[in-house]
């Protein structure tokens, strides 16, 4: 069975390894054009990209899915299936191409987290289960026919990147043995509208913008917490303090918190801090004491460098 793999990030490079190392054939891989990147803007392949060539793959990039030739390149493969993950939204022309259809893997478990960032969004609010997906594309986004789906926990330290990692391995095993079933002829399929009840709420995962990562402290402290733990260690939640009294603003990009228990009377945002060895803010529920964080134009680091290098920080709070 002949197949054509697109993808673009280290998650779907996992995918692809594994369905060579499966024993399948890979006729060709499509990604995305090199894009500029750093001060010098040096073209930069995406992982794909770099993989492929690594395993002397045919890799074609367009600019443009609907391109005449681009198309007409893809048939003369004659691929008995196309295989998606993390790559861009198909259009019919080309998902409609092989005989036994195109599949994607989806990091969520479908039809919840429908969209571009289904691992954040899942610890953004506080899931304790998510999981994989593997279903045939359609006309709508992320809500073709499911294959198959295997639910993963989300253990209460696991940040964004974490998470990632665990659903990338298990995502690549869940899509192997998804094509073999398909080799087959044997595999299971399952309308998502059979997941769905009346009372069920379908949460989305829309693409992440800045707006969306800014921290919300009007939620309650666990809420942060998922916040941070969600977006770390990329994009990251941002929030910008402010000096109570030049008026002064900074923003923060904050990695990592631990909620510490503790009453207190404050609006949320105000700082309590030894001015060394530890920071934290009031919100509704508790103090977070921040651990990881990075000032506008510098490095990450920890709370005691950041400190070690702060003055006057009793006189900043939280811009809520």
């Amino acid at each position: 069975m002949r197949i054509v793999f697109m993808g673009t990030p280290e998650f779907a490079v996992e995918s692809l390894d594994k369905l060579i190392k499966s024993g399948f054939e890979i006729s060709a891989v499509v990604t995305v054009p090199d894009k500029p990147a750093g001060r010098g803007l040096t073209l930069k392949k995406s992982a794909v990209k770099i993989y492929a060539e690594k395993n002397n793959l045919s890799v074609l990039q367009p600019v443009r899915l609907k391109d005449q030739d681009f198309l007409a390149q893809l048939k003369t493969y004659s691929a008995d299936l196309f295989v998606v993950v993390a790559f861009r939204m198909l259009p019919e022309e080309v998902w409609q191409i092989p005989s036994k259809g195109t599949i994607n893997l989806h990091a969520s478990l479908l039809p919840q987290y429908r969209g571009a960032a289904p691992i954040n969004w899942a610890i953004m609010k506080g899931e304790k289960i998510t999981g994989i997906t593997t279903f045939f594309i359609d006309q709508e986004i992320d809500m073709g026919r499911i294959i198959y789906f295997e639910e993963v926990p989300v253990e209460s330290h696991y940040n964004a990147g974490i998470l990632h990692d665990v659903l990338m391995k298990k995502g690549a095993a869940l899509l192997s043995k998804t094509v073999e079933a398909i080799k087959k002829n044997d595999h299971p399929v399952f309308s998502q509208s059979e997941f769905i009840s009346p009372e069920m709420e379908l949460k989305t995962a829309p693409k992440l913008t800045r707006e969306n990562c800014k921290i919300d402290w009007l939620l309650k402290i666990e809420g942060i917490q998922n916040q941070v733990r969600g977006l770390s260690p990329y994009p990251a939640a941002w929030t910008i303090i402010k000096n109570t009294e030049t008026g002064e603003e900074l923003t923060l990009k904050i990695f990592s918190t631990e909620i510490i228990d503790g009453r207190h009377a404050s609006e949320p945002g105000e700082c309590i801090t030894d001015t060394k060895s530890y920071l934290y803010f009031t919100a509704d529920g508790g103090l977070l004491s921040i651990l990881e964080l990075q000032p506008e134009g510098r490095r990450q680091m920890s709370i005691k460098e950041f400190l070690r290098g702060f003055r006057g920080i009793n006189n900043w709070k939280i811009k809520v």
